[in-house]
């Protein structure tokens, strides 16, 4: 529990519970805490990366190799040890920083407790607390209304209807509603997983599966693998326990032992077992890398989704504009305040009269319990002016889904005599009895503050000049609010309608800061071919110009659009905006339905947001990305926090998700080649009842030089391309060829090389001198799939491939690497046996490379023949 608030709250006689009073109830389990978390725990962590189903299997590899007393062949599963390791150990690190950076951005409540109202986390209110509900919070716990200050409700996430609901006294409240306006003291009466919303509010709090190219991918690799491995390893044991004369010889002799050792080697080279570690590690990374740059990353899968967005919907307010309001100017209508029913005071001026009137009541329609920024702004520029608050009968809060707000001044009796000040400088000062006298004979009177657009529609007569002028200033980047006048007191301030007799007064002009770095940022989207778009609740004519601003749409003009004119049809919607980029008085409902109707048109949409009103549209969104100061309800839906709100950090986080898709792209067309080529040759020598070609500790060897350790580097190497969809089907188009190529080379070597050399492979030393050439083959094989992968080769990428190429044949002449790993280099016929299989094995691969585009384009117009999409 922290110390007393600091914001002075209204005052109230209710002291609410004591400090042994919420310990009781935390500790009888009566505490609003409920497991959400924005990191898997550690337990998950360590079971994701120890428990899958390929360790399993490599696993019980390892114990049937060991088993045979062969354990420099099980070394392989001590390398998946390591690697597994190593995810675990970055991924708790990434968790780490993201729960400590989580805490940033994590938001308190206020309760009132032994008579003092203080901020506690949301785990730590209790059954019984008064909990203040403040604007733009979201409603931790159900209660009752114990008083309210005109607080109105956002319930969508509960009902689905956008309204917002405006609540009295003695209503209950439910977890999961977002406060738009007003504010209200509420006695909790339900907590946690006993509260009506909470599964609710969990799902829309914590987590939303992203939908994920890369891993829709990798898993169709590992389903198929699922189904091949085991029939395969299985053949395979039967086909080795036959080369060495059947079971009853096997077993007399001990041959079984290598039989199993064979059948192994397959099985470890057919399991991709880095490629599902690599993009975990991968996500990781990224996340911590963005960690670095005040980035919060909420569900690691996401930073994926960064690479795909084509489409960037932005709210103006805290993410072009640093959300800095300033108060300009209040101007006079022209002539139409004259039709106000008012008298001058004795000596006093008419127009200085009501022009201080309305600037009074545009003081008191701010002067909320919570303003918004444009009130806060207009308060300030008020009271530097010397305005005080005004007595107030009643009030509507300002609402986003109403644009408006309106307060109800009571009439005051004359207090006799000259209520004129004078000031210094010989201002005239106009003091509440001087403000009386501008009021009607009888009855309150009504003073309306919002959007021109909204409480000019609502008014009778004609007020085109007004809505001319609003554009005018509208035009130079202003925002523009509008306030008016009626001469009845506010009938019902439960359901408020605009009275249409009311009067325009005056205009009211304040400027918003736009971020220094907004015209850049917009630029380097417009150059990686996003298309971004403003969407906001202001005027669409304001919005408009401070697009112009900011170059939103480069040398063209920006295309604006009042919301209010767009069509409900999600799909007419569609065509609609594709030629909009600035939207105004969008409501929160119509934000959602932007998003869906960009869905339509096979967009992935990101949102950013800092405002309750984003809330929904930031969760329909395929990632959602909140401003640090965003609202609790919008940083609780979203799967990216800007934590210090800078608008430049998204160019690096779309770039750092752009470098994870391409980056695994390659990685998995590594590791992709040698699951083809493994299950291949195992294919071939399950037909041909052949000797396995090699031994497990060799593509151990060759796997980490060719696939393992340059993986790793090329996953995390800088990556600018441009997401292109297909992941799957290039992946697999580029692993085809190479896992082809190499599998004919090391078959033909393994089926003809033993009659042209002589060779008996039923003898252990033969069988070793073929298997050392396969070796080989396979290795060079693996440099060239490599090359083919670093591509361009004219840079660090190059010299990476001749590195690893380098260590390979280096540490064939160190003796300790060469009995361990069992490689033996060719001699004397031998090794010109070997050369020439290197040079057809490298013909092959060029032939494969040449054949695969024709297969491909002959393949494809025959399945386009039979009615296959592809």
């Amino acid at each position: 529990m922290s110390a007393t608030a600091a914001v002075e709250m209204p005052k109230i006689s209710e002291t609410g519970l004591t400090v042994k009073e919420v310990s009781q109830r935390i500790e009888s389990g009566q505490s609003n805490a409920v497991k959400t978390s924005t990191s898997r725990s550690v337990k998950d962590i360590v079971r994701a990366n120890v428990f899958t189903l390929f360790n399993g299997i490599i696993f019980v590899a390892m114990v049937m190799v060991l088993v045979t007393g062969s354990w420099r062949d099980a070394v392989f599963g001590f390398v998946i040890i390591i690697n597994t390791g190593i995810g675990i150990f970055t991924e708790l690190k990434a968790k780490r920083t993201l729960d400590k950076l989580s805490i940033l951005v994590a938001s308190d409540f206020l309760v009132r407790r032994d008579g003092e109202d203080v901020e506690v986390p949301h785990n730590e209110i209790v059954l019984g607390d008064l909990l203040w509900i403040r604007s733009g919070e979201q409603v931790p716990a159900d209660g009752q209304i114990i008083q309210t200050w005109g607080l109105e409700l956002d319930e969508s996430m509960l009902t689905g209807e956008s309204r917002t609901v405006r609540h009295k006294v003695g209503e209950q409240v439910y977890s999961g509603a977002t406060a738009v306006s007003g504010m209200a003291l509420v006695k909790v009466n339900a907590v946690g997983s006993h509260s009506y919303a909470a599964t609710l509010t969990a799902q829309a709090k914590v987590y939303k599966k992203t939908v994920s190219d890369l891993n829709k991918g990798i898993n169709t690799i590992l389903k198929f693998m699922t189904f091949l491995v085991v029939p395969l390893c299985i053949l395979l044991i039967l086909s080795q326990i036959h080369t060495v004369g059947g079971w009853d010889a096997a077993l007399s002799t001990g041959e079984w032992r290598q039989a199993v050792v064979s059948a192994v080697a397959g099985v470890v080279g057919m399991i991709p077992e880095g490629l599902v570690l690599l993009t975990s590690l991968n996500f990781a990374v990224a996340a911590m890398r963005l960690a670095r740059h005040n980035t919060l990353v909420q569900e690691l899968e996401s930073v994926e989704t960064l690479a795909r967005v084509d489409a960037l919907n932005l709210d103006k307010t805290g993410t072009i504009t640093d959300g800095g309001i300033a108060f300009n100017q209040l101007i006079m209508l022209g002539s139409r305040w004259r039709e106000l029913p008012a008298q001058p005071t004795e000596g006093g001026s008419f127009e200085t009269l009501t022009e201080q009137a309305a600037t009074q009541a545009l003081y008191d329609c701010c002067n909320e319990e919570q303003p918004n920024g444009t009130g806060q702004a207009v308060l300030a520029g008020l009271k530097a002016q010397g305005y005080e608050p005004g007595q107030v009968e009643s009030r509507v809060p300002f609402s986003s889904a109403r644009k408006w707000s309106a307060v109800v001044k009571p009439i005051l009796p004359p207090a006799g005599g000259d209520s004129r000040s004078e000031s210094e400088g010989g201002r005239t000062e106009i003091t509440p009895s001087h403000l009386a006298m501008t009021a009607p004979a009888s009855g309150g009177e009504t003073w309306y503050m919002g959007a021109p657009e909204v409480i000019i529609s609502a008014l009778g007569g004609d007020y085109s000049d007004v809505l001319q002028q609003v554009n005018d200033y509208a035009n130079d980047g202003n925002r523009v609010l509008l306030v008016a006048r009626s001469t009845a007191s506010l009938a019902d301030t439960d359901n408020p309608q605009i009275d249409p007799q009311a009067k325009p007064v005056a205009l009211v002009l304040c400027s918003e800061k736009i971020r220094e770095d907004a015209e850049q940022t917009l630029a380097w989207f417009r150059e990686q071919g996003v298309r971004c778009r403003v969407i906001s609740g202001d005027n669409p004519v304001t919005v408009g110009a401070i697009a112009r601003k900011v170059r939103l749409t480069g040398e063209h003009e920006p295309r604006f659009m009042d919301a209010r004119e767009l069509p409900e049809d999600v799909n007419e919607l569609a065509r609609v905006l594709e030629n909009v980029d600035v939207l105004g008085r969008v409501l929160p409902n119509q934000k959602k339905a932007i998003v869906q109707a960009l869905h339509t048109q096979n967009h992935v949409v990101a949102m950013t947001g800092d405002g309750v009103n984003d809330a929904l549209a930031i969760k329909e969104a395929d990632l959602g990305i909140a401003m640090g100061n965003a609202a609790p309800a919008t940083k609780a839906v979203a799967q990216v926090v800007l934590v210090d709100s800078k608008f430049s950090h998204l160019p690096d986080v779309v770039a750092r998700g752009r470098q994870v898709m391409a980056n695994m792209e390659r990685v998995a067309s590594l590791f992709l080649v040698k699951t083809v080529y493994s299950a291949l040759i195992s294919l071939g020598v399950v037909l041909t009842q052949i000797p396995y070609p090699y031994l497990p500790r060799h593509i151990t060897y060759i796997g980490a030089l060719t696939i393992g350790m340059p993986a790793f580097i090329l996953a995390l190497a800088p990556n600018t391309r441009r997401y292109i969809p297909g992941f799957l089907k290039r992946v697999v188009t580029f692993a085809l060829p190479g896992g082809i190529a190499t599998a004919l080379s090391v078959l033909l070597t393994a089926w003809f090389l033993p009659g042209i050399m002589g060779w008996d492979v039923t003898k252990n030393v033969d069988l070793s001198a073929l298997r050392a050439t396969s070796a080989i083959i396979l290795f060079l094989m693996g440099v060239f799939v490599l090359a083919r992968v670093a591509q361009p080769l004219n840079s660090w990428r190059g010299i990476l491939v001749a590195a690893f190429a380098a260590a390979g044949v280096i540490g064939a002449f160190i003796p300790f690497v060469a009995n361990f790993f069992a490689l033996i280099l060719p001699t004397g016929t031998t090794l010109v046996a070997t050369l020439i299989a290197l040079g057809g094995s490298a013909l092959i691969f060029v032939i494969c490379l040449w054949l695969a585009p024709l297969v491909g384009k002959v393949s494809g117009k025959l399945l386009r023949q039979h009615g296959f999409n592809i």
